[in-house]
């Protein structure tokens, strides 16, 4: 673009006439190259998008998993000293398309959710009631159920997202709010993510750019699934978390994701 910019200014002297023609091709110049540059971009993340969901057991076998049930287990690190808080116990589960029920325990992290897609609540560390789902908790869950995997893995399916692709090996999803925006990175060789980067709302009043970094994979129902990754907030390693056990279409039923715990604590096994 410079030598154009440069070619102009001389132009400049000899009147408003000649002047204005040669920016006008310079801005059309300049508008057709980042069209093209965005195309290019499209087409190669779409590509890259492809191959992802293809290494991870393919579009349509992942489309078929109707509901999905997980139990993690994580060391909580301490992200100024690094020292281990303790372990972190996680029931998660979901029903298609937009189910959610997360059920924890762990220290100063012990919670209840529960998001339908539109609204839900929550039992929040240290309570003991159910409280609706608003402001900063509410982006939180929304948040969660869009990030959540078998829902990005499935982006090209959905209108609301541009795939594309910022730097090599990197697919970028996005809606166009940048706290929405998701940056895998995969592997050059099996096309399977290894680490990806998104803004956190863990704590919604302090939004953080947040890490997880894939360390090995297990397959279930023909499904790559992480078996065991690092989570980073702001560059700092903050848990390391090992999946016990992941369960696909077994019959998951919304009402049972709804059902409040009695005793209001987090229900971490299947009744």
């Amino acid at each position: 673009m410079m030598p154009i910019i440069r070619r102009a200014e001389p132009i400049a002297a000899r009147g408003v006439q000649h002047a204005v023609r040669p920016r006008s091709i310079a801005a059309s110049f300049t508008l057709a190259s980042l069209v093209l540059a965005s195309r290019v971009f499209s087409q190669v993340g779409v590509q890259l998008f492809h191959k992802m969901q293809d290494a991870l057991g393919g579009a349509d076998r992942i489309a078929a998993i109707r509901d999905f049930e997980q139990y993690v287990r994580a060391e909580s690190l301490d992200g100024n000293t690094g020292r281990s808080l303790g372990d972190v116990r996680k029931r998660t589960r979901w029903v298609r398309p937009d189910v959610l029920r997360v059920d924890q325990v762990g220290p100063g992290s012990t919670y209840v959710l529960y998001f339908d897609g539109r609204s839900g609540w929550e039992i929040l560390p240290g309570t003991q009631s159910v409280a609706a789902l608003a402001g900063g908790e509410l982006a939180f869950a929304q948040k969660y159920l869009r990030d959540f995997k078998l829902n990005t893995w499935l982006a090209d399916r959905d209108a609301r997202y541009r795939i594309t692709s910022p730097a090599p090996n990197v697919v970028r999803i996005s809606d166009g709010d940048i706290t929405h925006q998701l940056d895998i990175t995969l592997d050059a060789a099996s096309s399977l993510p290894v680490k990806t980067t998104s803004i956190s709302l863990s704590d919604p009043n302090h939004p953080t750019p947040s890490d997880e970094v894939i360390a090995e994979w297990e397959t279930v129902e023909g499904i790559r699934f992480a078996r065991r990754w690092t989570v980073l907030r702001g560059g700092v390693r903050v848990a390391e978390a090992t999946v016990e056990r992941t369960l696909v279409n077994r019959g998951l039923r919304p009402a049972d994701l709804a059902a409040t715990p009695p005793d209001f604590k987090p229900v971490l096994a299947s009744r």
